[in-house]
């Protein structure tokens, strides 16, 4: 069969077309996983993000590939968010408030019950980019260490533990919604992880492997 010129020309066009709906669909259901749960309506997903329903369906097999797939893009995204501060901040403290921010924005500790819940902790996408986000903020955490602005007592479990705290929405948000706050808290905790200590930390600075042992 010949493929004509005009034929040629389209085909481009329409698998461009298929990968910017993909990522309207990752990117709004996202955001109703956020505000709704996991187990908002996926004709609601496809109504934000304007696509048809058998669009969704054609993309995603069913809810836990979608979830799987929202998971991967937030993973990637804050990797790239943790690359681009080290790359562009004009030094090492910054970097990690730029970081810290950018987690919040993206509303990554939302997403942890969902992900624990519907995900796969075997799965090795997954673990491949947990396992570079973590890298990451090791690599954050460290460099600000080296260069004296970040008090030694703290490890890399300590910041990834508190910043999920802090960004993760309170039980009965309903009626007391802090999304308003989370940057001036996070910026609370950046201010007492400045170096030098002004206080002891009990304990021992906590570390990723710590927060693996402790799942």
């Amino acid at each position: 069969m010949t493929v004509t010129a005009a034929e040629k020309a389209t085909a481009p066009r329409l698998r461009a077309d298929a990968s910017r709906n993909r990522a309207r669909i990752i990117e709004a259901a996202r955001e109703a996983f956020v505000e709704q749960g996991p187990d908002v309506p996926l004709d609601e997903i496809a109504r934000r993000a304007g696509v048809g329903n058998a669009t969704v369906y054609r993309n995603f097999a069913d809810r836990r590939e979608l979830i799987h797939h929202v998971t991967l893009s937030v993973m990637h995204q804050m990797v790239g968010h943790a690359r681009a501060a080290m790359a562009e901040e004009p030094d090492a403290f910054a970097a990690v408030a730029r970081f810290t921010h950018a987690a919040a924005d993206e509303r990554i500790s939302a997403l942890c019950p969902m992900i624990s819940q519907h995900g796969d902790p075997d799965d090795p996408e997954l673990e491949q980019a947990g396992g570079q986000l973590q890298a990451s903020v090791v690599e954050l955490i460290t460099r600000a260490q080296q260069a004296g602005l970040l008090r030694a007592d703290i490890g890399a479990g300590d910041y990834l533990a508190t910043v999920a705290q802090l960004t993760r929405p309170l039980p009965g948000s309903d009626c007391i919604s802090v999304d308003g706050f989370v940057h001036r808290h996070l910026q609370i905790l950046l201010d007492g992880m400045r170096a030098p200590a002004r206080s002891e930390l009990p304990g021992h600075a906590v570390t990723m492997e710590d927060l693996r042992r402790s799942d």
